[in-house]
């Protein structure tokens, strides 16, 4: 996929829980949080525990929620594809 098809669907997915691929193998789950031309930044959701497997920052807790601030960034070169996680969870 080009860089401008993945910076156009990240920007169209941005606000939404998302199942990111890389080329190295890794798949990341979390909802878009920020979008720029060169990365795209995650806050992880999943694992019951905030998504870092830290159980004292997960939702429901006090403090930070669903991961911290803006996530984490992916390179949108690193990535080799991208879909909403709705549909791999119904």
């Amino acid at each position: 996929m080009k860089m401008n098809q993945l910076f156009d669907q990240c920007c169209r997915f941005h606000g939404r829980t998302v199942r990111i691929t890389c080329h190295d193998g890794s798949v990341h789950v979390g909802e878009i949080r920020r979008v720029n031309r060169d990365m795209v930044w995650i806050q992880p959701t999943g694992g019951g525990l905030g998504g870092y497997g830290l159980g004292f920052f997960g939702p429901g807790r006090r403090g930070f929620r669903r991961g911290f601030g803006t996530g984490f960034g992916i390179a949108l070169g690193a990535i080799a594809g991208i879909a909403l996680a709705s549909a791999f969870f119904w």
